[in-house]
């Protein structure tokens, strides 16, 4: 199976830090959002593609494992990796890594569900993320 993956670099500025100077646990989840939006930005698969074909795509599940502190003025980088599944949602895997070193600082997951525009829970793929996840090789037999 195909991986689809994409590494965006982050700079840790001083409204993310707290007063030990490490990252406060609030950042982690922007940086996750940074990082879907970047996945998007690679993949055409942004906030907006879901819009426009008719979806919200809330997060519903979000977990960080915390390996090293992250502090104030590191420039680490976030890689975020695309998770197939044959449900109707949308996962990823992150992994927060020194630049200079290559150690990992941090780990992650998130699990997003589609809802149509009345806000209710949608059971089947939209036709649009099937097309998505064939375009780019993803959508076989797990």
């Amino acid at each position: 199976m195909k991986e689809l993956r994409a590494s965006k670099p982050l700079t840790i500025r001083f409204s993310e830090v707290d007063s030990m100077n490490v990252v406060w646990h609030g950042s982690y989840a922007l940086y996750f959002e940074d990082a879907r939006e970047y996945f998007g930005e690679q993949y055409g698969l942004s906030y907006n593609t879901y819009i426009e074909n008719g979806y919200f795509a809330p997060i519903v599940e979000l977990t960080f494992h915390y390996k090293k502190a992250i502090r104030y003025g590191m420039k680490p980088r976030i890689d975020i990796i695309y998770k197939p599944t044959v449900a109707a949602k949308i996962e990823f895997d992150y992994e927060i890594v020194d630049s200079e070193d290559g150690s990992l600082l941090a780990t992650g997951h998130s699990l997003q569900v589609f809802m149509n525009m009345d806000y209710e829970l949608v059971w089947a793929n939209p036709d649009f993320y099937l097309e998505w996840k064939k375009k780019w090789g993803v959508d076989g037999e797990f």
